[in-house]
């Protein structure tokens, strides 16, 4: 049965965090807000939560999944990162930016399929920095797109129709944007844009 929390999107209430979060450590799968849309996500070590959302979304077996950071310190231990490469990201993050660095050996090999890089992203939402907190590791992070369609949704209303009976728990924090984060690959010698999103490209190109 899908659990509904509405938070205060400005001003999180603590006990409402503790409460989602709550069902996250039990294993749950969850949608909720982050400062570029709605994203489906679980505890990175819940295998069976990453399946979940695997076969929800149709998803390939390669496909490059984003971790959600708490703070640069979390980004530190599940990526490898040097000092330059350290400097940059905190001028931009917490942001709308994705960056994609080579994973350390603290991430799990569940969602690093054949891949030895890792989508890592410190989203600018009071409510998701609040779950991130309060759970104390990252989150797994895919936006809240339907496996049939390109559309992003952005309405926790509509989004309860399509997930009533696949998540386990849905976070409402207001209708969000329905745009990507942009996405910076820093594991080569150079920045290079993946993806035009949310945030300004023009400091990677």
């Amino acid at each position: 049965m899908l659990e509904y929390i509405k938070i205060h999107p400005q001003n999180p209430q603590r006990r409402l965090l503790q409460q989602a979060v709550r069902i996250v450590d039990e294993g749950g799968i969850m949608v909720y807000p982050t400062d570029t849309n709605y994203g489906l996500g679980c505890g990175i070590f819940n295998r069976r939560g990453v399946e979940r959302i695997m076969q929800f979304k149709r998803l390939p077996a390669t496909h490059q999944f984003s971790i959600l950071c708490a703070d640069l310190s979390d980004i530190s231990r599940y990526a490898r990162v040097d000092n330059k490469t350290y400097r940059l990201l905190k001028r931009f993050l917490p942001g709308p930016y994705t960056f994609i660095l080579e994973a350390s050996r603290e991430t799990p090999k569940t969602i690093l399929p054949k891949r030895k890089t890792i989508g890592l992203r410190i989203p600018n939402h009071p409510i998701c920095l609040g779950l991130l907190q309060e759970f104390g590791q990252p989150l797994l992070s895919t936006s809240m797109r339907l496996p049939e369609g390109d559309k992003i949704l952005a309405d926790p209303e509509e989004i309860r129709i399509h997930v009533e009976h696949v998540v386990d728990l849905l976070v409402d924090g207001g209708i969000s944007a329905d745009i990507h984060s942009t996405m910076v690959d820093l594991s080569g010698d150079a920045p290079k844009v993946l993806r035009v999103g949310a945030g300004d490209p023009a400091p990677f190109q």
